[in-house]
């Protein structure tokens, strides 16, 4: 998260979710507020959820993610 340009690493907003325990130490390192949505509120998360479904719409079925480059 350090590599992104500072008007990107303004806040973060997460689902809640027992995976998100560590997120005082994120905020920590990364000078970055962290707030959560309400759960079953994806509107609370509009360009997270624009961006999934623009990536479901556009890349086939099984397509790994993480191999792809900007």
């Amino acid at each position: 998260m350090g590599e992104l340009p500072a008007e990107l690493r303004r806040l973060l907003t997460w689902d809640p979710g027992k995976e998100m325990a560590g997120r005082l130490q994120i905020t920590a390192a990364t000078e970055m507020s962290v707030y959560f949505c309400e759960p079953r509120s994806p509107w609370q998360r509009g360009m997270n959820e624009n961006t999934n479904g623009l990536l479901q719409d556009y890349s086939p079925k099984g397509t790994n993610l993480v191999a792809l480059t900007v």
